[in-house]
């Protein structure tokens, strides 16, 4: 752990996110890029219309390929040293790979790294080979992880009875099971459009009319190759841009995750507020300290972190949603700066979602508490009484449960009491006189199966 990082990330945060380092940190930018620039003259030597670039002997294409499988921090490092000089990020890893073929039998072919591209060329396809790496490798397995963690629990407190709250006042019973339910269903639904969200790549040159390329090769399908070349990296070909990629499946990507990032938020907020109240219990480690002061505390400290770091994660995915979308013209800056902090919004998503899989390993439901709470709160029953008695149309229901029930304790005694005064239909009422809080539940053990 670096102590003299400026950003959590690099510092506090890092042995949770070494496996995202791999994906979105500046070395992984500049492995990227260099795997595109070496892929693209691979590329070139097997297009046979591109008679500047001969074939590759099967050894010569192996050693390109061993460039990209074994690019090393070391190399990173001399990218950084020649661009000190160069002051331009993209041509210092062009001068990188010419350097290398120096050294080989593909000298002859220094002069056709770059060909026919612009910086963006470049950029656009390392940002996207970055984020579908990051999101399906680092995101996408952490927020699974989650979903299953709390379908776990949800299924095995199935039966766990409690007392509901709406505007935080005693409401019609639940499940716990089926609450956590809901977190689930809603996650599943956000975690299906991240899984099959498109990563875009253009290949078109400095305006991305293929002027370059059609100057030295008017014959070839620029388009059809273009096309081929960003297919062969696992992108979506955008066929028509400005200079840059326009960004608009960040876009999508990003509100994506903001959405499931409030999913989490909301999450997080409930099980805080369900320790507040004894619902859930925390697993004691012996070891860890809640309290400077106070000995007795076990604080629910990894929801809280969750839910700063979702904070930050929305505030920054936002922010690059709205930004990267807007270029002037046919390209300004400005993009560029913006896009060196996807790594950091897609880090505080994922440091959120660690966190609160931790929280989760740490709770039990207790199930003696959430009984204690229903069985002393029979004016929940209220409700079913009144549509008993509009079943059977009965007057003024509503108005007799408003002035026996609002703002009172209501006992069992007081809910017999009334419904024995009532000229009901004998079975309506034989039901309503066997009910208790824990029994009036409706359907929510049923519908956790939905999230099967």
């Amino acid at each position: 752990m670096a102590l003299d990082s400026i950003s959590p990330l690099d510092g506090r945060y890092l042995k949770d996110l070494n496996d995202l380092c791999l994906y979105v940190s500046e070395s992984a930018l500049i492995r990227y890029r260099a795997e595109v620039e070496i892929r693209w003259l691979l590329c070139m030597s097997q297009t046979e219309a591109i008679t500047h670039v001969r074939v590759f002997t099967a050894e010569e294409t192996a050693t390109l390929q061993s460039w990209i499988e074994n690019f090393s921090e070391e190399d990173a490092a001399r990218v950084k040293e020649i661009e000190s000089t160069t002051r331009h990020d993209v041509k210092a890893i062009e001068y990188f790979i010419k350097e290398r073929l120096q050294a080989t039998s593909m000298a002859d072919l220094i002069e056709s790294i770059h060909f026919g591209c612009t910086s963006e060329d470049i950029n656009n396809l390392s940002h996207a080979m970055m984020l579908r790496d990051s999101i399906h490798k680092v995101w996408l397995p952490s927020a699974k992880q989650l979903i299953a963690d709390v379908t776990a629990v949800a299924q095995k407190n199935a039966d766990a009875t409690m007392l509901a709250h709406t505007h935080g006042q005693p409401a019609t019973p639940t499940v716990m099971g089926k609450e956590l339910a809901v977190f689930v269903h809603r996650w599943k639904r956000q975690f299906a459009q991240i899984e099959s969200q498109e990563f875009l790549g253009k290949f078109n040159g400095a305006t991305g009319c293929y002027n370059s390329h059609v100057i030295a090769y008017p014959d070839i399908d620029w388009d059809a190759t273009a096309r081929g070349f960003v297919e062969s990296l696992g992108l979506t070909f955008n066929p028509l841009t400005t200079q840059i990629e326009s960004h608009d499946y960040v876009a999508e990507l990003f509100h994506s995750i903001v959405r499931f990032n409030n999913i989490t938020l909301d999450f997080d907020r409930d099980a805080w507020t369900y320790i507040s109240m004894g619902y859930f219990k925390q697993k004691v480690v012996k070891t860890e300290v809640g309290s400077s002061i106070m000995p007795h505390k076990v604080n629910p400290i990894d929801f809280e972190n969750s839910e700063a770091n979702l904070g930050l994660s929305n505030s920054i995915l936002d922010h690059l949603s709205s930004k990267l979308a807007v270029s002037r013209l046919q390209r300004d800056l400005s993009d560029s700066s913006a896009l060196r902090n996807l790594g950091v919004g897609i880090g505080y998503a994922t440091m959120a979602l660690k966190s609160a899989i931790r929280g989760v390993s740490r709770i039990t439901v207790d199930k003696t508490a959430l009984s204690a709470d229903l069985e002393g709160s029979w004016e929940v029953l209220s409700e079913a009484v009144q549509t008993i008695m509009r079943k059977n149309q009965v007057d003024n229901p509503y108005e007799t449960l408003k002035q026996l029930t609002r703002g009172e304790s209501i006992t069992e005694a007081d809910i017999t009491g009334l419904v024995e005064t009532l000229d009901i239909d004998p079975d309506d009422k034989a039901r309503l006189l066997s009910l208790t809080p824990s029994g009036y539940i409706g359907r929510a053990k049923e519908l956790i199966s939905l999230i099967r």
